[in-house]
């Protein structure tokens, strides 16, 4: 996984109040289900960012260390607090000292390694932090292929004055980029970033590869039940 995608132009805007992401609203769930599986134990979160997660579940007592490739993120991560360590490296290999409680991996992230292979390495990596009885919990949208008719391979997910957003599929190889154009100071920019798109099941089989379980699978941070129209999914996999 490359870090151009996320140096500092993008680790700049990463924690902007006006991102819906970013309201407490949305990261309040979140924290209280980690925190729950956390108990008294120690979190591990990959591809941790600028901590905002991570920050938050600190401030509820949890110890949490993190895995960033970004040193740009990493930067802005040390810069709000000296409580949650972070080493820098590839969550799919690099290992950080101790076993865990929990491991997570948010916001669709998993898709961001762009092989299969790849995304098995992240669950191993996962599986090896975890201490008997411990989770990993993966939140990831759920493949949205529905919205693509037959014969069309792109689909809009943002259209206003200041952004436009193009997914644009490769159904054959599960691959996904998601093309983004923002109006800055008069003028418009693109990025353009690959993703993996990966199915639940394919998840499982993953996850047993790595020698855990599915424990438990939810449409939500809120424990709603995941069915069959849900658009993403919380899932936990423990290790026995």
């Amino acid at each position: 996984m490359s870090t151009d995608r996320f140096g500092e132009n993008v680790a700049a805007r990463y924690d902007d109040p006006t991102d819906p992401a970013n309201a407490p609203e949305r990261i309040a769930p979140v924290v209280d289900f980690l925190a729950g599986l956390a108990g008294d134990g120690a979190a591990l979160e990959l591809a941790i960012g600028t901590g905002r997660i991570a920050v938050p579940l600190a401030g509820r007592g949890v110890p949490v260390k993190g895995i960033e490739l970004s040193e740009a993120m990493l930067a802005r991560l040390r810069a709000k607090t000296p409580v949650v360590e972070a080493v820098a490296g590839d969550m799919t290999a690099t290992r950080v000292e101790g076993t865990f409680r929990l491991v997570y991996l948010v916001f669709n992230t998993i898709e961001n390694l762009t092989t299969q292979a790849a995304q098995v390495a992240c669950f191993r990596n996962a599986a090896a932090h975890l201490e008997p009885g411990g989770a990993f919990v993966i939140e990831v949208e759920v493949p949205d292929l529905r919205r693509l008719p037959p014969g069309q391979t792109v689909v809009p997910f943002a259209v206003g004055e200041d952004r436009l957003g193009f997914d644009e599929y490769d159904v054959a190889r599960q691959g996904l980029v998601s093309h983004h154009f923002r109006r800055e100071d008069g003028a418009w920019r693109q990025a353009s970033i690959p993703f993996r798109y990966v199915w639940p099941a394919e998840l499982d089989l993953m996850a047993e590869l790595a020698g855990l379980r599915l424990a438990d699978r939810f449409a939500d941070w809120d424990r709603s039940p995941f069915t069959a129209e849900s658009r993403k999914h919380v899932s936990l996999w423990t290790k026995p």
